[in-house]
């Protein structure tokens, strides 16, 4: 048990020197505002939602693999970039914003901001060795106005 714990700890150590060498950044994970159960106009639905924006580094952006078939493709109007971000900051942010996992992080972000623009989460995987996970691929949608 010794043996893929210490061998899960160094290949997320790597993964993290891997990914700030090849042109590691950072970027920030819109997440919803606590709700404050004191603030009347919250209750009512009349207060304006707050965001908080939380860094992620080091990440990798580039930009996502085309589909396969022209059908999905033509569905699929919007471009697609890959952000693989490292298990060490995921999962520093899970335990100190209170999430069960890292899934549920990802769910509940509003999206992520890149050079100043706000891309949707589209989906998360992870990659793991001996259980744990040593970094996520987040697939991104770039907004419609942008795409060209």
């Amino acid at each position: 048990m010794a043996d893929a714990r210490t061998g899960s700890v160094g290949v997320r150590r790597a993964a993290d020197v891997l990914l700030s060498c090849a042109g590691g950044r950072a970027v920030l994970l819109r997440m919803p505002a606590p709700a404050s159960a004191a603030d009347t106009t919250e209750q009512l639905g009349l207060a304006t939602p707050t965001f908080q924006d939380m860094e992620l580094a080091p990440v990798v952006f580039r930009k996502g693999r085309q589909a396969a078939s022209p059908l999905s493709a033509a569905v699929d109007k919007g471009a697609k970039w890959e952000l693989m971000v490292s298990a060490t900051a995921v999962n520093a942010l899970v335990g100190s914003l209170g999430y069960s996992a890292a899934s549920v992080l990802f769910a509940v972000a509003f999206g992520v901001l890149i050079d100043g623009v706000l891309m949707e989460v589209e989906s998360a995987t992870e990659s793991e060795v001996g259980g744990a996970p040593y970094v996520y691929r987040l697939v991104l949608r770039a907004p419609l106005a942008l795409v060209v």
